[in-house]
């Protein structure tokens, strides 16, 4: 297989819809700038799980590398109405950039094969990186391997159980639950691996990446 970066992608704040990038920093707490900010309730960390609608608010990183959500600064009176419209009055949102923001690992993995094979946008899946030139479902082969893209090194962990998360459309905000019910049938509920950073550095678009299994 001929291995590339495909694409990148960053979500400043933890379950809203984030960006493509063409070039990220990688550390070992995963990109730069990525889930720095998350929605919370009395409960705790509130997602699009349940308020499906915050997927449909866009954060970016401002050149201050504060997150911006529909091009706001993510701390203004105005990000947080469009926060509680979307998942109660009680919402607020809070900034954070331990290891702990992250729900598994710090990065996840997707590769063009599985989603080719999903069949669906790969947005609903949220992945950091998807490694291009992969065939099939191959990546269910490949936890225990790492990924060397020219200094960076990843470890795969383990495949990603997938979350309601995938059964909105990330245009239109509609729900189909089928999307997951199809996930659990034809790839036992997992797409997309957990990852974690050995080395880091820099990553582009386009990049070469080298599979090493052990």
């Amino acid at each position: 297989m001929n291995l590339t970066v495909q694409s990148l992608w960053r979500y400043p704040v933890k379950t809203l819809a984030g960006e493509a990038l063409d070039v990220a920093d990688v550390t070992k707490n995963g990109i730069v700038g990525d889930r720095v900010v998350h929605v919370r309730g009395p409960e705790g960390v509130r997602t699009s799980r349940r308020h499906h609608r915050l997927i449909g608010l866009h954060a970016t990183l401002g050149p201050d590398g504060e997150p911006l959500v529909d091009g706001l600064a993510w701390s203004s009176p105005q990000v947080l109405d469009l926060v509680r419209d979307a998942a109660g009055n009680d919402a607020t949102l809070a900034h954070f950039d331990g290891p702990e923001r992250f729900d598994i690992l710090p990065l996840l993995v997707a590769t063009d094969g599985a989603v080719a094979s999903f069949g669906r946008d790969v947005r609903r899946l949220r992945p950091n990186i998807v490694i291009g030139g992969v065939e099939g479902m191959s990546e269910t082969e490949w936890p225990g391997a790492e990924l060397h893209i020219g200094d960076v090194i990843i470890s795969l962990d383990s495949l990603r159980g997938r979350c309601p998360m995938t059964t909105v459309d990330p245009d239109t905000l509609e729900v189909d639950r089928e999307v997951l019910k199809d996930i659990v049938r034809r790839f036992n509920g997992k797409l997309a691996l957990n990852a974690d950073v050995v080395r880091p550095g820099t990553v582009r678009v386009g990049d070469p990446v080298r599979l090493v299994r052990p």
